[in-house]
């Protein structure tokens, strides 16, 4: 008696003619299990090509589908089930075993990893070689499909166009077009984007815009608002619908965001999120907005909900779904972490952006958000693109409400009086800015200690011999470039000009460079022979004080610190930026409610945004960071609302190295959002320029020794340190 036939989603099983096939042999399983050990044998020999790749995606494809079939598939005895996820398991481990020896295989096994169609072919091959028919993939609609040749690869989840097909019919909103066609007469002739730039470069009152009485806002029964986040709501109930958000980090925004959309009504609403925080912001709205179911988009979006109130997408995958998203009718648009979309050439920004401007095309007044604790990070000219994100500017000029203001004022960019008074009319369209000082006084004070370490050994004497050689060849080029500039001229003193100019040529002709002698390959190796003396200053801290956080830059520090946990049988989650969402988020729980994980490590590029952390006061950061936002984000993981304890950043810095420069440097830079958004009278500068002011130092600190010494300290031929 023929046995049933197996049943598969969307597949058919076709047993070839004449062959009796017995368990162990049929079916997908075996053909998996022949394919992998080909990827194995091929990495073991070192020959990973593009069609290994193919076949490793293709087949973690096809484990994901048939463990949810046999899961899924009544007729199976619960021993058979047993046994073929078993063999599924199996097949998994040399996958995994065999994929963690070269990073760019791992990469492919992620949720958000994009499936080549190479790799979806193979995987019908294989169905085919299995006996199982393929069922059809979804297919977009003809308008995309005519594009595809000239456009990255676009896909349609079957949920979304399900969506689309129960309502096929989404009219724009025309109810206040009116606001969008005022015609600005007095400063038509202006330039006035670089004014109103330069109205926050000079500084001013505290940016924010005035907001109502927190009592309007709407919360769920059980949850409290703190008064400035309340404010915030009601200004959105109240018919406010664009804000930049921009309170100092850990002060609630994602909450303040969620909430402000229920108050508007801004449903279906789009959040656009850093990977790293995406399900963070699911759990959130579960929390916050329970009544508005919200859904993730992983990968090609095949798992999500079309019909959720929220759509949670990351930036990394937005160029696969802009073009559903820019048809789903959405009624407002939530930019988490939105100095990410400050470089406006870059794609992620012009998809963001894109979206934005369609929004606006179909709805006159929908709710637009960006949420940032750190809306500049180099200067000024980081504003714009959130500001065209919002509908304030355009390319060339001030758009609706803001112009229409700037011309109640009656002033021009030649008036004095003109830049404070752009800077309100800016701030009164929706900037919103509140330090924890102000509002949240029961958060506890924090503080950054410097620990200073002495590199010892081989590692400490390379390091300095390579610190030894940069600067020889910054006085080498100086020299030449003297002798060209002044020729037959005795120069006295340092030519402070040229410094400047030989730094600059230095960081951009050494940035991409494997050298051991250039300021950025100095900075690694520094981090790495201090990220076992940062590890044991954490494994001290947990035996004081408890739960510790250890920030790293690179993968081998973090991996060190690990090895160093271990043996001191620490128990330690991680936090890295090759994780699937799932397996972050599963990390983080351990941190934060298994006893027996007393540390974190986390990647500052990974986990430096939108993570909770507070279980901990206490954080060692094992290498510095290029500028103080990526230090101050770091540090604002646990320095938060909920928090009870004051909270100490503990700063690895190696003693008489260029580490020790860098960490005064930026230190020195940390004004320039204080002074553009917050009052201050600090001086603002570009906080990437750390690394160009770090050879400046090094250069002058260099040429003045050579000064006070009877020889030169360097020559062309042989240099060494006085």
């Amino acid at each position: 008696m023929a046995r049933p036939a197996q049943r598969r989603s969307g597949a058919r099983r076709t047993p070839a003619r004449g062959q009796r096939r017995t368990h162990d042999n049929d079916g997908i399983i075996p053909v998996l299990a022949r394919v992998v050990r080909e990827i194995e044998g091929a990495v073991q020999r070192g020959r990973v090509v593009p069609s290994v790749r193919t076949k490793l995606q293709a087949v973690a494809l096809l484990m994901r589908e048939e463990r949810a079939r046999v899961k899924a598939d009544e007729t199976l005895t619960e021993a058979r089930r047993g046994e073929e996820l078993k063999r599924l398991d199996g097949i998994a481990t040399i996958l995994a075993t065999t994929a963690v020896r070269d990073a760019s295989l791992l990469a492919l096994l992620g949720e958000d990893a994009v499936v080549t169609d190479s790799a979806r072919a193979l995987r019908r091959e294989l169905l085919a070689e299995a006996g199982i028919e393929a069922a059809p993939e979804p297919v977009a609609p003809v308008e995309q499909a005519e594009s595809a040749a000239s456009a990255p690869r676009q896909v349609v989840p079957q949920s979304v166009i399900s969506r689309q097909l129960a309502n096929p019919f989404l009219e724009p909103d025309y109810s206040a077009v009116a606001k969008r066609t005022a015609r600005p007469q007095r400063l038509a002739g202006w330039e006035l984007i670089e004014p109103l730039l330069r109205a926050f470069e000079y500084g001013g009152p505290s940016s924010c815009m005035d907001l109502p009485d927190p009592s309007a806002a709407r919360v769920p029964d059980g949850i409290d608002l703190m008064p400035h986040q309340a404010r915030l709501v009601a200004a959105a109930a109240a018919g406010h619908r664009t804000f930049l958000l921009a309170d100092e980090p850990g002060l609630g925004k994602t909450a303040q965001a969620l909430l402000a959309a229920q108050a508007a009504d801004a449903y279906p609403l789009l959040v656009v999120v850093p990977n790293v925080v995406k399900t963070n912001w699911a759990r959130e709205a579960a929390r916050w907005t329970p009544t508005h179911r919200a859904t993730v988009v992983h990968g090609d979006g095949d798992t999500i909900d079309g019909f959720a109130d929220i759509v949670v997408v990351n930036y990394e995958i937005l160029d696969r779904h802009v073009g559903w998203l820019g048809d789903l009718g959405f009624r407002g648009m939530v930019v988490d972490e939105a100095h990410y979309i400050k470089n406006k050439k870059s794609q992620r920004s012009q998809h963001v952006l894109q979206l934005s401007e369609r929004i606006r095309e179909r709805m006159a007044d929908p709710l637009l958000m960006a949420l940032t604790g750190t809306p500049l990070i180099n200067d000024v000219e980081d504003f714009t693109a959130i500001w065209q994100f919002l509908g304030w500017i355009d390319e060339k000029k001030p758009l609706g409400e803001l112009m229409i203001a700037l011309e109640e004022t009656g002033l021009t960019p030649a008036d004095p009086s003109f830049y404070a008074a752009a800077r309100t009319c800016v701030i009164e369209r929706g900037i919103v800015r509140r330090r924890k000082r102000d509002v949240a006084a029961d958060i506890p004070a924090r503080r950054v200690a410097d620990v200073f370490v002495e590199l010892d050994g081989e590692a400490g004497r390379s390091i300095r011999a390579a610190e030894r050689a940069l600067a020889r060849r910054l006085v080498t080029r100086y020299r030449r470039a003297l002798e060209s500039r002044h020729a037959g001229v005795v120069h006295e003193g340092i030519d402070h000009e040229l410094v400047r100019q030989v730094a600059t040529w230095e960081r951009a002709n050494t940035a991409t460079k494997k050298s051991d002698e250039n300021v950025f390959t100095m900075m690694r190796r520094i981090g790495q022979a201090k990220s076992t003396l940062a590890a044991d200053y954490a494994a001290q801290l947990v035996r004081s004080v408890g739960k510790v956080v250890f920030f790293a830059k690179h993968v081998d520090v973090m991996d060190a610190a690990e090895d160093t946990f271990t043996k001191r049988g620490i128990g330690f989650a991680s936090i890295r930026g090759d994780q699937s969402p799932t397996v972050r988020q599963r990390n983080i729980d351990a941190f934060t409610h298994d006893p027996e994980v007393s540390v974190v490590v986390c990647s500052l590029t990974a986990a430096g945004v939108g993570l909770n952390l507070q279980v901990a006061s206490n954080m060692v950061l094992a290498e510095l960071s290029w500028t103080d936002a990526e230090q101050t984000q770091a540090i604002d993981r646990i320095h938060r609302i909920g928090q009870d304890e004051p909270v100490t950043a503990w700063r690895m810095i190696a003693a008489q190295t260029l580490d020790t420069r860098i960490a005064e440097l930026i230190d020195s830079k940390a004004g320039l959002a204080a002074r553009a958004l917050d009052g201050s009278d600090e001086e603002i500068s570009a906080e990437t320029d750390v690394q160009l002011e770090a050879l400046v130092t090094l250069l002058t600190d260099a040429l003045a020794e050579e000064s006070a010494s009877a020889e030169p300290v360097f020559t062309d031929g042989q240099a060494s340190l006085a």
